[in-house]
C-alpha cells in the first residue's frame, strides 16, 4: 500500500494582496460555517500526517462533509461507506483493543445516524462549531472511554465518561457513569443532568474497532446502536482549515497560511460541479439580493461549456438565480460575466435587471475545496457538494 504524505513545514509569507471585509449580514439560507473578523491565529502547521492509499480515499471522501455526516448527501455517504468497507476488509492492526496505538485522544470526523446514538451525539455531534473527541484509556487499572465536546478554548468542554473493559481484540464494553461541564469562567465543574444510574441498560454499550491504521492516526469503529464512527488523531491541512472556518476564529490567518503553503500548484482550472459557499470575506451591504448576486451565499454551479450559475434558496419556496459565462484569461484567472438573473418559483421566473463583470482568480483548487478571489476582491471558500464524477 502506497503512503501519501501531507506535510506542512514552511511559514506563511505576508500575503498583502488579499483584501478582507468583515461585516456580516442575515442570509436566507443556512450555512454551517461562518465568517469572522477575529485576529486570533489558528496555525495549520503541524507534524507530518501520512495515510495509505486506501486511507487517503476515506479522508478525501470526508472533506467537505458538514455536521460530521448529518448534512451529507446520499452520494457523499456512499463514498464514505465504500471507503470504510475497503479499509475494514484490510483489517489494519490486529487486535486493536490490545494495541497501544488505540490509546489517546481521537477527534471525531464522521458518524452515521448522529440523531439516534448516545446523548452526547444527539445534542452536539452535528454542530460544526464544536470539536468532538474520544479519549481511550485501556492500559491502566482504571480503564475508561470518554466522549468530549470542546465548545471553545474560551468557554470550556463537556466530558462524558464511561467505565470500560476489553471483551476481545476488537470489542470494548462500556457503561456511562459520570459527566460534567468544565467552564473556563468557573472554578468548579457543573454536573451534566443525566441520571446514568437510572438509565439501566441504556447506559451500557459496546464499541468495535473495525480498523486501526498502522500509523495509529486513523480509526473506524462501529457501535452497539448501529452507528459508524471515523476518528483521527491528526488532521490533514484541508481538514484543519475547514475546522477553523467552522469555529469562525482566526479564519483570515488560516486561509492566508493555507494559500502560502500551496503556492506551487502551477496552472489551476475552475472545475465543474456544484460548490457550496462556506465562507467569504464579504463586501459590506445590507441587501441579501445584492449579496446573492455577488455570490456571497448559496450554491455555485460550474458547467464544462463555460457556463456558471449562482443559486440561493430565498424564502417561501422561491429561489434566486443568476447565470453567466466564464472565459479563461490566465493560468489562474477567468473573466466572468453574470447577466441573467431571476426569482424562480413554481416553474415560473421573474427576471431581474442585475449584472456583474469581474475577474475570478483561483488561489487554491482541488476536487473538494476551492479558494477564489472574485467580485470586489472578495475572498471565497467553496466545498464541492455533488461528489466526484465517475470517469
Amino acid at each position: 500500500m502506497a503512503l501519501t504524505a501531507h506535510t506542512v513545514t514552511s511559514a506563511p509569507p505576508n500575503l498583502t494582496n488579499l483584501t478582507f471585509h468583515s461585516r456580516q449580514f442575515q442570509r436566507p439560507t443556512t450555512l454551517r460555517f461562518r465568517n469572522s473578523c477575529s485576529t486570533r491565529t489558528n496555525s495549520l502547521t503541524a507534524e507530518q500526517v501520512s495515510f495509505t492509499e486506501e486511507e487517503n480515499s476515506l479522508v478525501e471522501a470526508l472533506i467537505g462533509i458538514q455536521g460530521r455526516g448529518r448534512s451529507a448527501s446520499p452520494q457523499q455517504l456512499n463514498e464514505v461507506e465504500s471507503a470504510v468497507q475497503v479499509l475494514e476488509a484490510l483489517q489494519g492492526v490486529p487486535d486493536p483493543t490490545r494495541s497501544s496505538l488505540i490509546q489517546g485522544r481521537w477527534q471525531l470526523m464522521f458518524t452515521t445516524r448522529p440523531g439516534t446514538a448516545s446523548p452526547i451525539q444527539r445534542t452536539f455531534v452535528g454542530v460544526d462549531f464544536f470539536s468532538v473527541f474520544q479519549e481511550v484509556n485501556l492500559q491502566t487499572n482504571d480503564q475508561r472511554v470518554s466522549n468530549i465536546v470542546k465548545f471553545s478554548d474560551a468557554i470550556g468542554e463537556l466530558k462524558v465518561e464511561a467505565e470500560a473493559s476489553i471483551k476481545d481484540g476488537k470489542r470494548i464494553l462500556f457503561r456511562f457513569d459520570r459527566a460534567a461541564f468544565s467552564f473556563k469562567f468557573l472554578p468548579f465543574k457543573v454536573p451534566y443532568p443525566v441520571p446514568f444510574r437510572l438509565l439501566g441498560d441504556e447506559a451500557n454499550g459496546w464499541l468495535d474497532t473495525t480498523y486501526l491504521s498502522q500509523s495509529g492516526n486513523l480509526r473506524i469503529s462501529r457501535g452497539s446502536k448501529g452507528t459508524t464512527f471515523v476518528l483521527q488523531k491528526k488532521a490533514e491541512p484541508r481538514q484543519r482549515l475547514l475546522s477553523i472556518i467552522s469555529t469562525g476564529i482566526g479564519v483570515k490567518e488560516a486561509i492566508k497560511e493555507f494559500i502560502s503553503l500551496n503556492q506551487n500548484l502551477g496552472e489551476l482550472k475552475l472545475q465543474e460541479g456544484e460548490w457550496q459557499m462556506v465562507w467569504s470575506s464579504q463586501e459590506e451591504t445590507d441587501s441579501w439580493l445584492e449579496n446573492a448576486a455577488n455570490g456571497l451565499m448559496g450554491t455555485q454551479i460550474v458547467k464544462e461549456n463555460g457556463q456558471i450559475k449562482f443559486v440561493v434558496d430565498a424564502f417561501l419556496g422561491l429561489k434566486f438565480s443568476i447565470s453567466g459565462t466564464l472565459v479563461k484569461s490566465g493560468s489562474r484567472t477567468y473573466d466572468v460575466t453574470m447577466d441573467d438573473a431571476a426569482i424562480i418559483g413554481g416553474g415560473f421566473g421573474y427576471p431581474l435587471e442585475l449584472g456583474r463583470k469581474f475577474e475570478l482568480e483561483l488561489l487554491y483548487s482541488d476536487d473538494k475545496i476551492r479558494i477564489t478571489q472574485g467580485y470586489n476582491k472578495i475572498l471565497f471558500v467553496h466545498i464541492r457538494t455533488d461528489g466526484l464524477k465517475q470517469k
